[in-house]
This record gives structure tokens, C-alpha cells and sequence, in this order.
């Protein structure tokens, strides 16, 4: 997982009608993720996803761990901007379209969640 980047384009996991499900989903896979041996190099965070890393997302704890253990947690500048969350960003570091383009062409795994 050292060297795998994991994307975030949501607000939550997977494509449903429901929101809850969504968020738990969100919330188990980072749970889990922080429960292995293990931690991914990168995570970035970009359109809907951004929102994972403001005020009122349900994983900013499990993030904050995952932060602690190492992973770079790179959010979308332009993203929080149009949504007007820059304000919100609790947990990573701000960055561009060209922060996530080069974490991805560093990885020997991309992943989109």
C-alpha cells in the first residue's frame, strides 16, 4: 500500500439513493483500512469528495488517523473554491489539479473509491 494512491470523488461510496448508505460505506472502508498494518501513500480528494475533508464529514476522525500514520491527504483547491468549503478543510493539505496528477503518476496503484 506504500506506494498505492487512493481517489475520492464522492461524498461517501459507490452510486445509491441513499446517502446513508453511501456515508457508512465511506466510514467502514477507512475503518477497516486503519485496522491493517498497512497505509496508502496518497489519498486525494477532488469534486463531491472534497466534502470528505470539511466540517461535516462523517470519516474526519478516521482521517485524521490516517494522516497521523503517514498518508499525504491532498485536496482539490478548485473543488473547495467552487463549493465555497475552503473555509471548512479540516484535515489534509490544500492543493492543485497538478498535486493529484503527480501522485498519481508516481503510484504503482491508483485507486478510485
Amino acid at each position: 500500500m506504500k506506494e498505492t494512491v487512493i481517489l475520492c470523488t464522492k461524498f461517501g461510496m459507490g452510486q445509491t439513493d441513499l446517502p446513508e448508505l453511501g456515508n457508512k460505506l465511506i466510514q467502514k472502508y477507512f475503518s477497516l483500512l486503519l485496522e491493517g498494518n498497512e497505509a496508502p501513500a496518497i489519498v486525494c480528494f477532488y469534486t463531491d469528495g472534497v466534502k470528505l475533508v470539511t466540517t461535516n464529514s462523517p470519516i474526519i476522525e478516521q482521517l485524521k488517523q490516517l494522516e497521523a500514520k503517514g498518508t499525504r491527504l491532498i485536496v482539490c483547491s478548485t473543488c473547495l473554491d467552487m463549493m465555497g468549503l475552503t473555509d471548512q478543510v479540516q484535515v489534509g493539505i490544500v492543493g492543485g489539479m497538478t498535486d493529484i496528477i503527480e501522485a498519481q503518476i508516481r503510484a504503482e496503484k491508483v485507486i478510485t473509491i
